[in-house]
Formats: C-alpha cells, sequence, structure tokens
C-alpha cells in the first residue's frame, strides 16, 4: 500500500477529487479537481507547484566521484561544471536504456543522481575500483517542482537565491523560510520552471512558503494528469509507456538504445569507456532500426467520423497511454504510445515508435483510432519536438511575467 510523501498532509488537504495514484510507492495525486484543466493552465499561464518527492534520488560522493559518473552514463560527466545538471541515459552491456534522469554536480567531487526507477544495485554493482560512497537518499530529500511563467516571479519573493544568475540546467544552493535548499532550473513540463530540493522533514514549510503567494502570482498545486499533458507537448518521454528500461523489459521489442528514443545528443561515443559504448559505436554506424518521432494527427479527418455517428467530436483531452498500431497503407510500421490533445497548440498531438525509413520530418502515416468501438484510419505526419517550447524556458534572467 502506498504511503505519504514529503508534503502528503498538504496535498491531502487540497485534493478535493481524492484522485490518487501510486508512484514509486507514494501518494501521488492525480488532479486535484474533478478535471485538470485549470492545474494545466497553471503550467501555460500562472505557475504550478507539483510534489514530485517519490523520485528515486542518490548521493554519490568520493574522490573519484566524477570517474564513477562517467563510467555509467552516456554523455560525459568530466565537462560537468560544479552547479550544472544534465538529462542523461545509462545502459545495459548492450546499449539499451536501463533508466533516465538528471545528475546534479553539487560540488567537486558530489553528485545528487534522479532517477525514475530503483538503481541502487546497479549503481554499487558497478562502483567496483572507484573510491565513492553511493547513498539512497530517496526518503531523505523533498522535492517540489514549481512551473510555469510566473514561478520565477515567486521564488524572487521567497528564496533566498540568485534567480535571475541561475541558467537552465543550472543549479544552486539558498534558503526558503529559513530552510536549506538547492533550486535547479529543470522540469519536465518544458516550460520556464524550477525544482526545489530540501531535507525531507521541511518539505512541508517550503510548500507553505509557495502557496502563501498563490493569490498574487495564480500558483495551483498540480498532478500527474496535468503533468501528462505538458511533457508531451515537450516531447518528453515517459518510462514504461513511450519505452521501457531493459530491466523491466518482457521482449527485446520493448528494450529502447538512446538513438531509438531519439537522444543522440545524450551519446558522447568519444569520451573513456562507460557501460554499453561498444554496442552503442555499432549502432550509431548502421543506424538505428526504429525511431521515436512526434507526429501531429489529422483532426478535421477524425471531426467527420464522430460526426459520421451523430456524435460531438471528443478530443482525448486526458492523454492516451495506449500503444495503437501505426501503418503506411496496409503495413504496420510502429505504435503510437502517447497522444493527447493540446490546449496551447490546438492540435492532436502524439509520440509514436516508427521504422527508421519512415522518421524523416514531413513523412505522412495512418494511425488507428476508434469511434464508437469502429477502428479507423488517419492520417498523421511526423513533426519535429519538442512541439511547445517557449523562449522563456530558457531566457536568463527570466522575464517577470507581469511585465513581459
Amino acid at each position: 500500500m502506498p504511503i505519504g510523501s514529503a508534503v502528503h498532509d498538504r496535498t491531502l488537504a487540497l485534493c478535493k477529487s481524492l484522485n490518487y495514484r501510486e508512484w514509486s510507492g507514494f501518494f501521488s495525486v492525480s488532479a486535484y479537481e474533478a478535471h485538470h484543466e485549470h492545474e494545466y493552465a497553471a503550467i501555460r499561464t500562472s505557475a504550478a507547484l507539483i510534489d514530485i518527492s517519490p523520485l528515486y534520488k542518490y548521493l554519490i560522493t568520493g574522490k573519484e566521484a566524477t570517474g564513477f559518473v562517467n563510467r555509467l552514463i552516456t554523455r560525459d560527466a568530466t565537462k560537468l561544471a560544479v552547479g550544472q545538471v544534465a538529462y542523461t541515459t545509462w545502459c545495459d552491456e548492450d546499449g539499451k536504456v536501463i533508466d533516465d534522469g538528471t545528475v546534479s554536480r553539487l560540488g567537486d567531487d558530489r553528485y545528487r543522481w534522479t532517477a525514475a526507477d530503483p538503481n541502487l544495485r546497479w549503481f554499487q554493482g558497478n562502483a567496483g575500483g572507484f573510491d565513492v560512497t553511493i547513498r539512497d537518499v530517496s526518503e531523505e530529500v523533498g522535492a517540489l517542482a514549481l512551473q510555469g511563467p510566473t514561478s520565477a516571479d515567486v521564488l524572487r519573493q521567497v528564496a533566498d537565491v540568485d534567480i535571475d544568475a541561475l541558467k537552465y540546467f543550472r543549479v544552486t544552493s539558498g534558503a526558503i523560510r529559513n530552510v536549506s535548499v538547492d533550486v535547479s532550473r529543470t522540469g519536465y513540463t518544458g516550460d520556464l520552471g524550477y525544482e526545489i530540493w530540501m531535507p525531507w522533514e521541511d518539505a512541508g514549510r517550503v510548500w507553505d512558503a509557495l502557496v502563501d503567494h498563490s493569490q498574487d502570482y495564480l500558483v495551483r498545486p498540480a498532478g500527474m494528469l496535468a503533468l501528462d499533458v505538458a511533457r508531451i507537448e515537450a516531447g518528453l518521454l515517459l518510462t514504461e509507456v513511450d519505452f521501457f528500461g531493459s530491466r523491466k523489459a518482457l521482449i527485446p521489442s520493448q528494450r529502447y538504445s538512446p538513438f531509438e528514443m531519439g537522444l543522440d545528443r545524450l551519446v558522447s561515443l568519444d569520451k573513456s569507456e562507460f557501460v554499453g559504448q561498444p554496442a552503442l559505436r555499432n549502432e550509431r554506424l548502421a543506424g538505428p532500426p526504429r525511431r521515436i518521432v512526434g507526429l501531429e494527427i489529422d483532426w478535421p479527418a477524425i471531426e467527420v467520423l464522430f460526426e459520421a455517428v451523430g456524435l460531438p467530436p471528443e478530443p482525448p483531452i486526458v492523454a492516451s497511454r495506449e500503444a495503437v498500431p501505426v501503418y503506411s497503407g496496409r503495413e504496420q510500421i510502429g505504435k503510437l504510445t502517447s497522444m493527447v490533445w493540446s490546449p496551447v497548440l490546438k492540435k492532436l498531438i502524439a509520440l509514436a515508435t516508427v521504422h527508421r525509413n519512415y522518421s524523416a520530418s514531413g513523412t505522412k502515416m495512418l494511425i488507428e483510432f476508434t469511434v464508437q468501438a469502429v477502428r479507423h484510419k488517419v492520417e498523421a505526419v511526423v513533426v519535429p519536438t519538442p512541439f511547445f517550447s517557449p523562449s522563456r524556458k530558457t531566457a536568463t534572467p527570466p522575464a517577470s511575467a507581469r511585465t513581459s
């Protein structure tokens, strides 16, 4: 049975819907209200406060910490400066992704590593010969995400942190209401946003400080349903939906390499030896057999299907995680894994795995769409991701939402 996260007493008091789900053994809010539309709107128009404490978190320390991290991840950890954060993958010997997450360099020999799945045993199994200490701090470090156009404004008011100097994918230290915190300019929404890391037992005080400014900056707590819409708009992949970690995969087709995931930029083959490097070298030469791509789906064609049976069109406002076939003519060339109606783009968008011959931008294909238990084929086209990427996400200093 799940247990409460670092701010469960706060989220429970606000969660009118009592719509929770399980995340890594913790209760996590799906939606605070009966519908997630206001929570999504906060992500894109003001600020959303999201409990991300259930993330797995590891602290890597020791004089060979950099060498250890570099041995495991596909990126070059030696190029990470203190105060820098890297989104990265790490692979098994076959070059298939075990998991993805962020690595933050907090000091010369100190790293915080986040992951979707438990990785402690795998880290320990690869630590032989390295002078490092690996600690699972998942239940020692609480974490909150503050995402949206007014998020910087809120932190300017409550945090003893130089928000204007904090660049995209950087982390700094400071305090909020006398609680020591790390603030990173990171997130899973594809918008201006921050993640705040603090001692587990102090997370409630930090939550309260942020909520106290909810009226001034329209801060609203948001759950996983709203986050799912935003992450698809940002072209961000979800484990066990768009790909499977190689340790959880039941069949070979569920295992993905970084190249198949479209994450070529995260693979530094010219750095020193790392797990999976020989297999990834071979795959880069041959080319991946498939790719995860972004799709725009012909919504007017779907409206016609609804009208033909006398129903109003129903766009998938809740993100669909049901895999459906993708075709070229009658030949199945892949599968669609995530699909949602984008409120900000006014388009039906999706993430799909397709054969590499069909992965170029502009390639047209057909996706399966069901109306009243009847399966149809609707046209879609490959487009670059992210679907939505506002300039405010990376602008330094971030503009005030009141003047922008």
